[in-house]
């Protein structure tokens, strides 16, 4: 099988997809219990490991409000995602800044709006809770896991428990040094 290739997409609003692109350790977290990823950092990559090419599909990136904490907690100069609409779901009443929209709302309220407009792909980045609450509503299209050579052994899990379930269709994987990137269509 052909491995992936993302594509930058500016079609029509309906053809946005929400797409998980995320990387995981073997034993599937994407955290330790402390939202540490030093483990992600030490392992040995290659170039970006495809991350500028996957940004350049996306004009839209949601998140939760655990990894925006850890994102600033990372002393960035300048917010990664500036060219992006950006929004943080918060269970706090937080004002918007010039980087994100902080939003408490349902997340397939947030969905259905973005897939009215004309875009890219949406691009969930985390964390577990969002990611649960993605998957079991069933607003995810597309899945891309990056698998790390390293087993933590507790942390935050990929995917939680719940009342969920979905069949994948395999598309492609790919090799960066260490890492292999899976992806999957979630079949609807």
């Amino acid at each position: 099988m052909e491995p992936i290739r993302y594509e930058r997409d500016d079609s029509m609003a309906s053809d946005r997809k929400v797409v998980l692109f995320i990387a995981a350790t073997l034993d599937g977290y994407i955290a330790t219990t402390d939202d540490s990823l030093e483990w992600l950092f030490k392992v040995e990559g290659e170039g970006d490991n495809g991350i500028s090419e996957f940004y350049d599909t996306v004009d839209t990136v949601i998140m939760g409000r655990r990894t925006y904490d850890w994102l600033l907690d990372q002393k960035i100069e300048e917010f990664p995602y500036k060219d992006c609409d950006c929004y943080v779901y918060t269970r706090s009443d937080m004002p918007d800044n010039e980087d994100v929209k902080f939003i408490n709302g349902q997340t397939s309220e947030l969905i259905h709006s973005l897939r009215e407009k004309e875009g890219r792909n949406i691009w969930i980045m985390g964390g577990g809770e969002l990611i649960h609450e993605y998957l079991q509503q069933g607003l995810v299209d597309e899945i891309t896991v990056t698998v790390a050579p390293v087993i933590l052994g507790d942390g935050i899990p990929l995917f939680r428990n719940g009342d969920y379930h979905h069949e994948l269709e395999f598309k492609g994987a790919r090799e960066f040094n260490q890492f292999v990137e899976l992806n999957y269509t979630v079949k609807k």
